[in-house]
């Protein structure tokens, strides 16, 4: 099994973060999936979202997911298990994982340690039309009290701008540095966008690491709904506060 470990959160043990790929148990057409929400036997999916967070040292009950329906929705979570319709979460709790499925959208994941606390966010292009980074990030400050310039950010593995074409129509919402046309073509930079809406919010550029892997073009490695459609199945991005030792 391999998984993704950024080195933006290497400094903080309190932290535990992961970010599964395809690699790991299971096999053609969705391999090593994470996701219940595609035509993936039940059984398999659940075995293999403990086979990953067991490998984290997070124990399988502690997770919270959301149902991700690309939107701006963001929740507080202070206990596991599903919270229904979000693509963002945030908590304070050591007894609560927060999950992001993706295949090709850009996860977000940020954590400020003189708060302790920490979000995941799940941003397609509707959500980053939407700003929904932005507005977690402004949550967090207006909330919870956070400071941009204690903010630690990790974006996810996510399709590259050339893999990414997309209509007119879905074009034109968006800033033209984030869209290049060629062949009649337009190509959306949804991590881009991203990016900049964390470095806007006033996080250091120091303190955000963007992953250059596009899950597109790492066939072996990565989920892509773009480039495999139905076949394809979903990583999970983790992040979790560890529990303080005694």
């Amino acid at each position: 099994m391999l998984v993704l470990q950024p080195h933006i959160f290497n400094e903080f043990p309190e932290i535990i973060f992961g970010f599964s790929t395809k690699i790991g148990p299971g096999k053609s057409p969705y391999y090593f999936n994470l996701s219940l929400s595609v035509d993936d036997d039940k059984e398999t999916v659940i075995n293999n979202r403990k086979i990953f967070f067991e490998s984290l040292g997070i124990k399988p009950e502690s997770a919270a997911f959301q149902k991700q329906v690309h939107g701006d929705t963001i929740t507080y979570v202070s206990e596991p298990g599903n919270i229904g319709d979000s693509d963002a979460m945030i908590t304070d709790k050591t007894n609560t994982s927060l999950c992001i499925s993706t295949a090709d959208c850009t996860s977000i994941f940020i954590y400020d340690p003189e708060k302790k606390i920490i979000a995941g966010i799940h941003s397609g292009w509707r959500g980053t039309q939407k700003q929904i980074t932005s507005k977690t990030i402004d949550q967090l400050k207006s909330e919870f009290g956070c400071r941009a310039n204690d903010l630690f950010v990790y974006l996810g593995p996510s399709v590259s701008q050339v893999n990414y074409e997309v209509g007119r129509e879905v074009a034109d919402l968006f800033d033209a540095r984030y869209v290049i046309k060629e062949n009649n073509k337009l190509f959306l930079d949804v991590a881009s966008a991203n990016y900049d809406m964390v470095n806007n919010s006033g996080v250091p550029s120091n303190q955000i690491q963007k992953s250059s892997l596009c899950s597109f073009e790492y066939k072996e490695m990565l989920h892509s709904y773009r480039r495999d459609g139905k076949r394809s199945g979903r990583a999970l991005g983790v992040i979790a506060l560890r529990e303080p030792l005694c």
